[in-house]
């Protein structure tokens, strides 16, 4: 975490990330437009958040775009407040992400274990359900098959989609249609992708959830930062992650 905190140090960097949570997926040359910097040391700012984990690049055509990844800080999070000011920290981050009108977003986080644990714990329902309240997914993961999502408390599907992609342990792309709310019924299909690279004895797992519509509701991708911890946590450790949030649903 010791180039997390580094990097969160600088106030410059701060407010790039204060950018990119308003507007994902900006250029280095959009986002240096905002600050009264040349453009090197706009690009040495993101060099030093993409390090952290804080910024995921990605190119489009001949862009390079930065994308806001909330993971570490959610790791931190998960660290150090305690189950009695979740609900306060909660109630104020959910204040913040309605403000937010997000087209893709995307999350990464490294996890020591193989790509093909990792795949396993991906598509296999039993495992899903320690990390992603309690919800099961059903599938036989070809390419083309449908998947449904489902809890034990609701009478109903939460979701159901699509897979596009499966090539199994590297990367697998879905359609997903959210069911447990006509709030959220309303967004309809949005694009999730899940692409795993072994780097040494880990995995570096990047989900990117686009196709989204402009304002969609923030249930849709808000709560992949603590799914993305709870896996890290039953993969490194073999127990459930216990924030209250993650909890929610079990």
């Amino acid at each position: 975490m010791d180039a997390v905190f580094k990097a969160l140090a600088d106030p410059t960097r701060r407010e790039l990330l204060d950018e990119l949570f308003r507007a994902d997926g900006q250029s280095a040359t959009a986002l240096g437009a905002r600050f009264e910097m040349t453009r090197f040391g706009i690009a040495k700012h993101l060099k030093l958040l993409e390090d952290a984990g804080l910024v995921v690049v990605r190119r489009r055509g001949r862009e390079k775009l930065h994308f806001l990844n909330p993971v570490p800080i959610r790791l931190i999070h998960d660290r150090w407040v305690s189950k009695y000011a979740e609900p306060w920290a909660a109630a104020l981050s959910d204040l913040k992400s309605r403000l937010e009108s997000p087209m893709e977003k995307i999350f990464e986080i490294y996890i020591k274990t193989t790509p093909e644990k990792l795949w396993e714990a991906i598509t296999d329902s039993e495992i899903r359900s320690k990390y992603q309240f309690g919800n099961t997914l059903t599938s036989d993961w070809t390419p083309g098959s449908r998947f449904e999502m489902r809890n034990p408390k609701a009478d109903a599907p939460l979701g159901e989609g699509e897979n596009i992609e499966v090539d199994p342990p590297r990367r697998l792309v879905q359609t997903m249609t959210a069911l447990w709310g006509e709030d959220v019924k309303a967004d309809g299909t949005s694009r999730i992708t899940w692409e795993i690279e072994p780097v040494g004895d880990s995995c570096h797992l990047t989900v990117t959830h686009d196709q989204l519509r402009e304002g969609a509701n923030d249930q849709l991708y808000g709560g992949w930062p603590m799914i993305l911890s709870g896996l890290k946590t039953w993969l490194e450790t073999g127990e459930k992650l216990t924030t209250p949030g993650s909890l929610m649903y079990a």
